[in-house]
């Protein structure tokens, strides 16, 4: 065989074999997907303290494991512990206010008796008179007397009718319903609470990252100072969308992490993401804007799934952040055999990069 033979005979192989790989490649991205895109997530929750006060101690350390609940730092509670203090001082004010108005209802209620039983003996005069003077056994002037009086005692009792009414109004509700003290448990409830924000709590189990706060430091509320990154994880995938057309909820898939070379696991597809910030559209009172690219074939548009991995426990050990790779596993078994082979070398070359 002549040189140009044997090269002849190498590009024939060279195009069946490109020819080969670009039919593999073609059928395994709509059949035997597999995705480098894949990350675990870790919730991290900001540690914000609530009231603004000096740190005074600091009691655990970057990437300290911790425990919801579990007290992070500090901050002065004196402050806080004289807001109760006074807070307490307003309540029990305010029962003695309550015991003062109690005292001046019934010394008006009694006032009231008084008049009640002036107005009785005055209306009995009254109506005594108006016979007399029919039969001119008293004098008009004496009748006008008398009416006056009658007068005089119904304006009285009037009058302190308007101030019982007031003193009541005063003293509102009896018991804890009243709303002088449902103002002062208030301030006292709200003071409470401050003083328990004093120490900066866990709100959940995980690692502390980002330590941003020493004894000394001011803590103003609303800024973080530290972060915790959650126990819990999760592991999303980006996949193009001709991908997922053949897979459904509880798909079989394997993943290998870079952080373990050579391992393949177990997983299922768990949730298909509902969209992705290039599906979303914003209410600014804008006319909405056209896509424009001089592309033939434009790239194609990845959408995030959700995975399930059989050792669950696994994703907690790893960092937030931590690079994976995904093959998802058609029904055939043939299928399932080519997928499997791709991961595990995938999973090999971890070793290299």
């Amino acid at each position: 065989m002549t040189p140009d033979q044997k090269f002849a005979r190498y590009v024939k192989i060279s195009l069946v074999g490109f020819i080969l790989l670009f039919v593999y490649f073609v059928v395994a991205d709509m059949y035997l997907p597999v995705t480098p895109q894949a990350r675990v997530y870790h919730p991290v929750v900001q540690v914000t303290p609530q009231v603004s006060g000096r740190v005074n101690q600091v009691l655990v350390n970057n990437n300290q494991a911790v425990n919801k609940g579990e007290p992070l730092f500090l901050i002065e509670a004196a402050p806080f512990q004289l807001a109760v203090e006074q807070a307490q001082l307003a309540f029990a004010d305010a029962q003695l206010q309550n015991q003062r108005l109690d005292s001046s209802v019934k010394a008006i209620e009694a006032q009231l008796a008084a008049g009640n039983a002036k107005l009785h003996e005055q209306t009995l005069l009254f109506d005594r008179s108006e016979s007399l003077l029919k039969k001119r056994s008293i004098s008009e002037q004496e009748y006008e007397t008398i009416s006056a009086n009658f007068q005089s005692s119904k304006a009285n009792v009037a009058a302190i009718e308007a101030q019982l009414t007031e003193a009541k109004l005063a003293r509102g509700q009896l018991g804890d319903d009243n709303l002088a003290l449902r103002h002062a448990q208030n301030q006292l409830a709200q003071a409470e609470l401050n003083l328990s924000y004093s120490t900066v709590t866990a709100d959940t189990d995980g690692k502390v990252a980002n330590l941003q706060v020493s004894s000394g430091t001011f803590a103003s509320k609303g800024q973080p100072l530290l972060a915790i990154v959650a126990n819990k994880a999760d592991l999303v995938a980006d996949f193009r969308e001709k991908s997922l057309a053949n897979f459904a909820l509880g798909s079989r898939a394997k993943v290998t992490f870079d952080a373990l070379p050579g391992q393949v696991f177990d997983a299922n597809i768990g949730s298909f993401e509902a969209g992705v910030s290039d599906g979303q559209l914003s209410a600014n009172g804008l006319l909405s804007s056209t896509e424009n690219s001089n592309r033939w074939v434009r790239d194609a548009q990845r959408q995030r799934i959700h995975i399930n991995l059989e050792q669950p426990q696994l994703l907690s050990k790893l960092p937030s952040g931590a690079r994976a790779t995904v093959q998802l596993l058609p029904e055939s078994t043939i299928g399932q055999w080519c997928a499997s082979a791709q991961i595990r070398l995938i999973s090999l070359l971890h070793f290299i990069y």
